[in-house]
C-alpha cells in the first residue's frame, strides 16, 4: 500500500492524540495504509523542531500555510483552537487535501454549514475527531438497539460532566471568548454526548433548552482586571427524536469531581441500557425476561466479542482507552483515504451533531422550541 502523508497542526494534548493515533493505526488494524508522519506545525519554530522529534515527524513548520501546500502531505489534521477551524480546513481542501478535523468544526453554524458544503463540493475525504463513539462498547450497544435487545426505545437521558472550569479562580482563557472559541460547554462536550444520542436513537426533531454561565467573569492570568466569560458553563434541553421517543441531554464543564461523566441510558418497553465514560469498558443491560425474582442488571465488560477490541488485546476485561479510540478513528479514516470503505463521521454527518447544539443555544436565547 502507498504510504499515506500526514500533516499535524497543533501539538497540545489532540495534537499527540492524533501523532499517537496515525503511529499505531497500521501496527493495531494491520488492513490501513501505512502512515507517514511528514510534516508538523507549531510555534514558535523551535518548538515545532522539538516536537517534531518527539512524534516522530520527517519536517517541522512555524507556518500552517505550508502544511496544506506541500505535496507530501495528504491528510491535514487539524488540532488547534477552534477558530482557526474553518480557515485551515477550507484552505486544505482547496489544496486537494484530505481533513481530519478536531471537533467543533467551526465557531457558529454557518461556518460549519460552509464547511460541509466546500467539502462536498470538492469531493475531499473528512472527518471530525468524535472518537467516544467509535468505542467497541458503545458500537455494541448499538447492536443491541438494533436487534431489539431492549424492545423499542422510548425514552434517552445523557449528561456529559466534567470539572476542568468548576474553581472560580481559574484564570481567564481564550474557552471564555465567543470569538476564540464558539459556544462553552455545548462545544466542547455537549457535541459528544449529542453524537452517541444520534447513534442509539437517530435524528432529534426538535428541542427547549436553557443555558447557565456559573461564573460570569474570571481574572487574567495577571491577576490586572477581570474579564466577562461569554458563553455557557452549563446547557440543559429537553429533546423529541424523530423515532417518537422523547429524551434530556444535559452537559456541565463546572461539574466539581466529574472528570469525564460522559453517560446515558437508553430505555425501552422491554429492558434499558446505561454507559458510563469515566467506566468505558463496560455496558449496563436490563432484560425484562424470565424470573422477575432472579432480574437485574447485567455488566458487559468488553473484550474480543466485542469487535475490534481483540485488535489491541486478546484478553477480555484488560480495557481501552482514550488514545485507542482514536487509533481507531485514525485507522478508519486512512482506510478510506487508501481506497477503502468510507469512516464516519464526515463534516457534513458532523453538521448534524452541530445543528443540535446550536439550537440549544437559539432556544436558550430565545425561550421557545426549536427545531432542528
Amino acid at each position: 500500500m502507498r504510504a499515506i502523508g500526514i500533516g499535524l497542526i497543533g501539538t497540545g494534548f489532540m495534537g499527540k492524540a492524533h501523532a499517537l493515533a496515525y503511529r499505531a493505526a497500521r501496527a493495531v488494524l494491520g488492513d490501513v495504509p501505512p502512515a507517514r508522519l511528514e510534516l508538523l506545525c507549531e510555534v514558535p519554530a523551535d518548538k515545532a523542531e522539538a516536537m517534531a522529534g518527539q512524534f516522530g515527524f520527517a519536517r517541522a513548520t512555524d507556518d500552517w500555510r505550508a502544511v496544506v501546500s506541500d505535496p507530501r502531505v495528504d491528510i491535514v489534521s487539524i488540532t488547534t483552537p477552534n477558530r482557526l477551524h474553518r480557515e485551515m480546513a477550507l484552505a486544505a481542501i482547496a489544496a486537494g487535501k484530505h481533513v481530519h478535523c478536531e471537533k467543533p468544526m467551526g465557531l457558529t453554524l454557518a461556518e460549519a454549514e460552509e464547511m460541509a458544503a466546500v467539502a462536498a463540493k470538492a469531493g475531499a475525504k473528512t472527518i471530525v475527531g468524535y472518537n467516544y463513539i467509535k468505542n467497541p462498547a458503545f458500537q455494541h450497544a448499538c447492536r443491541l438497539v438494533r436487534d431489539g435487545a431492549i424492545g423499542r426505545p422510548i425514552h434517552f437521558r445523557g449528561w456529559v460532566d466534567e470539572d476542568y472550569q468548576a474553581d472560580p479562580d481559574l484564570p481567564w482563557t481564550w474557552r471564555a471568548r465567543l470569538e476564540e472559541a464558539g459556544l462553552g460547554a455545548l462545544g466542547d462536550l455537549g457535541c459528544h454526548l449529542v453524537s452517541m444520542a444520534y447513534g442509539l436513537m437517530g435524528r432529534i426533531e426538535s428541542l427547549v433548552a436553557d443555558m447557565q454561565t456559573v461564573h460570569e467573569t474570571r481574572a487574567l492570568p495577571d491577576g490586572s482586571e477581570r474579564k466577562k466569560v461569554e458563553n455557557e458553563d452549563v446547557a440543559t434541553a429537553l429533546v423529541r427524536f424523530e423515532n417518537g421517543a422523547q429524551g434530556s441531554l444535559s452537559a456541565s464543564r463546572t461539574a466539581w469531581g466529574r472528570k469525564s461523566k460522559l453517560a446515558w441510558e437508553v430505555h425501552g418497553t422491554s429492558g434499558m441500557l446505561a454507559f458510563d465514560q469515566e467506566r468505558m469498558n463496560e455496558l449496563q443491560l436490563y432484560q425484562n425476561d424470565g424470573d422477575r425474582a432472579l432480574q437485574g442488571f447485567k455488566t458487559i465488560l468488553t473484550g474480543p466479542a466485542h469487535p475490534p477490541y481483540g485488535l489491541f488485546c486478546p484478553a477480555p476485561g484488560h480495557q481501552l482507552g482514550f488514545n485507542d479510540l482514536k487509533v481507531l478513528e485514525a485507522g478508519a479514516f486512512l482506510r478510506w483515504v487508501g481506497g477503502g470503505e468510507k469512516s464516519s463521521p464526515d463534516f457534513a454527518e458532523a453538521l448534524e451533531f452541530e445543528k443540535v447544539i446550536h439550537a440549544m443555544a437559539a432556544s436558550a436565547r430565545e425561550g421557545r422550541r426549536v427545531e432542528v
